[in-house]
């Protein structure tokens, strides 16, 4: 991998960039939560304002992956998200209302939309077909590895610093990382002008795509309902709980990183494996991601929960090592833009929804009840799934698809 220019550019850019990434939501956590006596629907609210945008904005972000240099792309979404960054410093102050604080991170989830579907759309166009599989699971691995150096470069900046200018620290990350971008000539060609289409044209195909090939849809549609119900409600109780039962934001810091732990070595772990069936092997393993809930429900000890977020890693492990790839080999580079946008939206479409929902939920159900529950039901979707032809193997049984013909037809 390290022959090729252009990815190696590419895998230190990610580094830089994802550090700070990792340590944002760190900081972020803390400031709401500090300004609003521990509120878990302040905290909802303004994470699910993040996400809201990444929805709404993914199509749009999709069709302009397709049509314009995934390279710039990328430096323009970066660039946004540091600037963004550095205006948390003045804008989180103490007393501030926590609906500026969603506006802005409303604009940094437009950031992520934008960014998110260029950066695995790329990777054709650096590395050759037999790399793509080891091309993105080193992509994955320094994005996990990252997260376990972020929210400790967080914690550490909060301590010293506080919440507020540990923003400063994300915002440098964020301009080194993206520097990186501009030494990168990627194989990029762009559309014919007498083949340009409609914008509506180019998000409609993108979207055909998608339900014509029926593992992909399905996959994105059921991983929908999954994040809602298991990373909406965890991501707004997980520092609420560890906050009131071990009186320190450290655990929920450090769940974070050895989660991004297991990830990387359930995704190194999947690589070495021989897999015939590489959907239902990353289903299965996935259903584990129900431990972070359970250890929530019952959060006897630090110890606990922390092994519960290594479990779950694991269990994201295989994804990253066989979903992107399998991505790219069945849908024509000219559509993977969009592609990646749709499952980006779909994959987070409702965890806005759960954000918000968490805090009113805990007060009908109560905290260890709802935790339960969204367990089961994530056990219970993992299990439905695998009847859906091809998911099995993320494998269609005919050859690649072509938007346009079947437009056409």
């Amino acid at each position: 991998l390290w022959s090729y220019k252009g990815f190696r550019l590419f895998w230190f850019s990610n580094t830089i960039f994802v550090i700070g990434a990792g340590a944002f939501p760190v900081a972020l956590a803390v400031v709401v939560l500090d300004n609003n006596g521990n509120d878990p629907k302040s905290l909802g609210f303004v994470l699910g304002a993040r996400v809201l945008a990444a929805i709404l904005f993914s199509p749009i972000a999709g069709v302009w992956s397709d049509r314009f240099p995934r390279v710039q792309v990328m430096i323009t979404a970066d660039l946004f998200r540091a600037a963004l960054a550095f205006s948390l410093v003045f804008l989180a102050q103490p007393g501030t209302p926590y609906w500026v604080l969603a506006l802005v991170i409303f604009l940094m989830g437009m950031g992520d939309a934008l960014g998110a579907p260029a950066s695995q759309a790329i990777l054709p166009s650096l590395l050759p077909p037999e790399k793509l599989k080891a091309g993105n699971v080193a992509r994955s691995i320094v994005v996990r590895t990252a997260h376990i150096i972020g929210p400790g470069v967080g914690a550490g900046a909060i301590l010293l610093f506080g919440a507020r200018y540990t923003f400063i620290f994300t915002g440098v990350f964020f301009v080194l990382g993206t520097s990186l971008m501009f030494f990168i000539k990627e194989d990029f060609k762009p559309i014919a002008h007498e083949d340009k289409q409609t914008f509506m044209v180019d998000l409609r195909e993108g979207v055909r795509t998608v339900w014509q090939i029926k593992w992909i849809f399905a996959l994105i549609a059921s991983t929908s309902f999954q994040l809602m119900f298991i990373v909406g409600v965890e991501s707004v109780l997980l520092p609420v709980i560890t906050r009131r039962e071990f009186e320190t934001n450290n655990v929920f810091a450090l769940s974070a990183s050895v989660f991004s732990l297991g990830a990387i070595i359930g995704a190194l772990l999947s690589l070495r494996l021989k897999i015939k069936h590489q959907g239902q092997f990353c289903i299965l393993v996935f259903a584990l991601l129900s431990t972070t809930t359970l250890a929530l429900a019952f959060p006897f000890s630090q110890s606990i929960v922390i092994g519960a977020y290594f479990v779950a890693g694991l269990s994201v492990g295989p994804w990253e090592a066989f979903w992107a790839t399998q991505v790219q080999r069945e849908v024509p580079p000219e559509y993977q833009g969009r592609v990646f946008a749709i499952d980006y939206m779909g994959s987070v479409g409702l965890m806005p929804l759960g954000m918000a929902l968490a805090g009113p939920l805990v007060n009908v159900f109560g905290e260890p009840e709802l935790l339960i529950g969204v367990a089961i039901f994530h056990v219970i979707i993992c299990a439905v799934v695998l009847f859906v032809p091809g998911v099995k193997e993320m494998k269609s049984s005919r050859p690649p698809y072509s938007p346009q013909g079947a437009i056409s037809s």
